[in-house]
């Protein structure tokens, strides 16, 4: 499969997935598609995939991913244990997955989203 044809099967998963959101919940779609928005403008974001029933953001190495809960939207950072977290908003107590749970479109701000995707990037690169 080329290269073309895999990015156009990449969206039309994110797509996909992407529908299913707004059908079962309207107001977490709308949370996915600003989170989605926020990656692009603060990250040079090389891809978007579909995995783990969500989706999963690479900008040089894979750093997060957004997933769609009946209550919640959830930011998942795989590096985040390695976060020294300003705000006090992350949770999750593994070995290396932290979190930010949003409840709604305003809490993309409140709990400093932007600040967190740069720092999980950040993270992800590390040693």
């Amino acid at each position: 499969m080329s290269n073309r044809s895999t990015h156009q099967s990449a969206k039309q998963s994110v797509q996909a997935l992407l529908d299913d959101i707004r059908f079962v919940n309207p107001q977490n779609y709308e949370i996915v598609e600003a989170v989605r928005t926020l990656v692009r403008e603060s990250l040079a974001l090389d891809a978007e995939e579909v995995k783990y029933g969500g989706i999963l953001f690479t900008a040089g190495v894979q750093f997060a991913g957004v997933f769609a809960y009946q209550a919640h939207v959830s930011v998942e950072f795989g590096s985040g244990a390695k976060i020294i977290d300003p705000y006090d908003w992350l949770e999750g107590k593994g070995k290396g997955r932290r979190h930010l749970k949003l409840h709604s479109l305003e809490q993309i701000k409140e709990k400093q989203l932007a600040h967190y995707l740069l720092l999980a990037q950040q993270a992800a690169t590390a040693p």
